[in-house]
């Protein structure tokens, strides 16, 4: 079997390493000034860095270990040369996303998702934006202008990325956003009709026909208000399934809908893929159904939700659900379908698997064979068969919890249990039969090898402990090459860790997170700790690294006066030689273009209380040549790409003069990019 397959795998290799280090001292002696014969290996503290005077003198200064100066080699990328895998990892309560490279570990852009983000005048101004955030709005008075971006999820064709979308939720106000990876900007925000908040999205079928966005905290369906002394009886908790178009782009919120399930707090779902597509499985935790009300003499909510020894896999059926809610077997809340719980027990769509409490992960295994389980307060990870769950769904020899839905048994399911660790989490995959989890507690990432068809491709005993990385500090999820699609890559492992402690200089008590590069390229126990890179902004939670030749975005706007609400021309974008100020009543419209380094108009004269229709199309073609609108004032602030038009709308209500300007550097005439807005009291 060739276990170095995939491309750069050779940068991973022991020996290869060898050869690049000495090719680098090479490089070194002949480009010295001097042709100087290189120096004897220097070395500190004993340890011989195997390298030319002048390098070695600086690993010395540096107290450069020969390990370091592997791992500077590993993730180096010269000026001009691009990474191989792009890393997409949700902002946390920043409510964005963030776009890295691996293996630099470089911060490529932040896309403004539910928080405005005024270098790309998301939410600023225009109407493309504004319209978009507004939608994600739930009902009622309350404006929302944040969120907490939690797991995000790249387009699947066939179980693999096909690098065309990206989903991410925001677990604060039970939100899904759609994101284009062709301009890489967000499209859509849809307001969960039936919670108030979840965690368990997104999370996308084998061919992205369906976004799963489960539950977190039970709350009566439509969050009116009930009692908590009735929480058994009107709490509930929810999976919803939206529906993906993808030649529109866009969540079909008529085709998509939601199953109501007993008011255990459901986690994290995953979708079943080859041998298990058509099943999703959502972990759950709280199956006590504590309330909490420790200022009332009550158990606090930590200690009542953590008294059983298991909580409950939820398996559903969702093939045979998509058919109940197509035959219109659903009841409404707030005009949303739902499958009823009595329904989803009577039409068999949902079963219970118990599982070590207090679960943060289900992850299926590249085949869809197995589902992979971790407890917090469990030290084993646990493997479920999905052969075995057909087969026990079909015996039907099953005990049913208080609200009737069957509960299979747990020996009869389970393919085996591995001893990792104190607080197991999450669960990604690699290209050689391993599989990775992270351990909270420990601070480390375990190396275990599969078993069944995967235990052909290593040489440890199937289901065993392999190996572990420690990692900086309190690691949550974990992101590996593609890791969690049908076929991992087996090259980068990234952990997300949650604590930062001593990694960085002291910048107050408000520390970054963590992300940690690690080589997982080797087999057995060889691991290596290659980069930290800090996130100073949010608290970044999952991410999915795709392979970057899979993604191809534009490098301009296919044509002059590109709308990207629609993704096509607006028929109303400003055109150069076309400018116009255009008065009808109190109605002022404007059609501006910009070029470098220039608006045209450059005057435009209101009067105070006129509203105001301002058009402005970047007429560039060239790459990267960005305009920015900048209208102090009036919270008016736009990025306008090389042929994207924007429109946006206000009310002079502020008389004065006020100077527009290009808020993004053009060209060595960027400061007389300029214009005065003049509204006459």
């Amino acid at each position: 079997m060739n276990l170095f397959k995939k491309q750069n795998n050779f940068y991973r290799a022991g020996w290869i390493t060898f050869l690049l280090v000495f090719a680098l001292t090479a490089f070194f002696i002949s480009c010295s000034d001097q042709q100087q014969e290189a120096a004897p290996a220097e070395s500190d503290g004993g340890v011989s860095t195997g390298l030319p005077a002048d390098a070695s003198a600086i690993a010395a200064a540096r107290n450069l270990t020969p390990d370091d100066i592997v791992a500077a080699l590993k993730t180096y990328v010269p000026t001009g040369q691009h990474d191989d895998y792009i890393m997409f990892s949700s902002g946390g309560h920043a409510g964005q996303v963030f776009v890295i490279g691996l293996p630099s570990m470089r911060l490529l852009k932040t896309i403004g998702v539910f928080t405005p983000e005024p270098w790309q005048g998301w939410g600023y101004g225009s109407e493309e934006t504004m319209a978009i955030l507004n939608n994600g709005q739930a009902d009622g008075e309350q404006t929302v202008m944040w969120g907490d971006t939690h797991h995000p999820a790249l387009s699947e064709t066939a179980g693999d990325y096909d690098g065309q979308y990206l989903f991410i939720n925001d677990k604060a106000h039970a939100r899904v956003a759609v994101i284009d990876l062709r301009d890489f900007e967000t499209k859509q925000i849809i307001k969960n009709p039936i919670a108030i908040n979840d965690h368990g999205g997104t999370f996308v079928t084998p061919d992205t026909d369906w976004v799963i966005e489960g539950g977190q905290y039970a709350a009566p369906l439509g969050w009116e208000y009930a009692s908590l002394d009735e929480y058994a009886e009107d709490y509930r908790g929810m999976v919803t399934f939206w529906k993906f178009d993808r030649d529109s782009g866009r969540i079909d919120y008529d085709a998509s809908f939601a199953m109501e399930l007993p008011p255990y707090w459901q986690d994290l779902c995953d979708a079943g893929k080859r041998v298990s597509e058509g099943w999703v499985f959502c972990n759950s935790f709280n199956t006590e159904m504590a309330t909490g009300g420790i200022e009332s003499g009550e158990p606090p909510f930590e200690a009542g939700a953590s008294q059983r020894d298991m909580d409950y896999l939820h398996v559903i059926n969702m093939d045979k659900a998509i058919g109940v809610a197509a035959a219109g077997q659903t009841i409404e809340v707030n005009g949303f379908p739902v499958i009823s719980l009595d329904t989803s027990v009577a039409e068999g769509l949902l079963y219970f698997i118990p599982e070590p409490k207090s679960p943060h992960g289900v992850d299926i295994t590249p085949g869809g064979e197995y589902m992979v389980i971790s407890g917090k307060l469990d030290p084993h990870t646990t493997v479920f068969s999905f052969e075995k769950i057909q087969a026990a769904i079909a015996d039907g020899n099953f005990e049913t919890d208080q609200y009737g839905v069957p509960i299979l048994d747990f020996d009869a399911v389970l393919e085996a249990q591995i001893e990792l660790g104190l607080g197991p989490l999450h669960t990604q995959f690699d290209d050689k039969g391993y599989a990775y989890t992270s351990l909270f507690l420990e601070s480390t990432v375990a190396r275990w090898a599969l078993g069944g068809p995967y235990g052909e491709m290593h040489e440890e005993e199937d289901w065993s402990l392999v190996g572990k990385q420690s990692v900086h500090y309190n690691v949550g999820h974990i992101a590996a090459a593609e890791g969690d699609t049908v076929s991992p890559d087996g090259t980068y492992l990234v952990s997300l860790n949650k604590w930062a402690v001593d990694r960085f200089a002291n910048v107050g008590p408000l520390l970054p997170q963590n992300f940690q590069l690690i080589d997982i390229g080797s087999p057995g126990e060889q691991m290596q700790l290659l980069y930290d890179m800090p996130i100073g902004v949010g608290e970044p939670h999952y991410a999915q690294i795709i392979k970057g030749d899979k993604l191809s975005p534009w490098e301009v706007y296919p044509e002059i006066g590109w709308d990207p609400g629609i993704q096509a021309v607006n028929p109303e974008a400003p055109m150069s030689g076309e400018e116009k100020v255009v008065r009808n009543g109190n109605e002022v419209e404007i059609w501006m273009t910009a070029v470098r380094s220039h608006f045209t108009p450059e005057h435009v004269e209101i009067n105070q209380g006129d509203h105001v229709i301002w058009h402005i199309t970047n007429v560039e073609r060239a790459y990267d040549a960005t305009h920015g609108f900048s209208l102090p004032g009036y919270n008016i602030q736009l990025s306008l790409e090389p042929g994207e038009t924007a429109t946006f709308e206000f009310d002079a209500t502020e008389d004065g003069v006020f100077s527009y300007y290009c808020s993004e550097f053009c060209s060595a005439l960027h400061l007389e990019m300029v214009g005065y807005l003049l509204v006459k009291p």
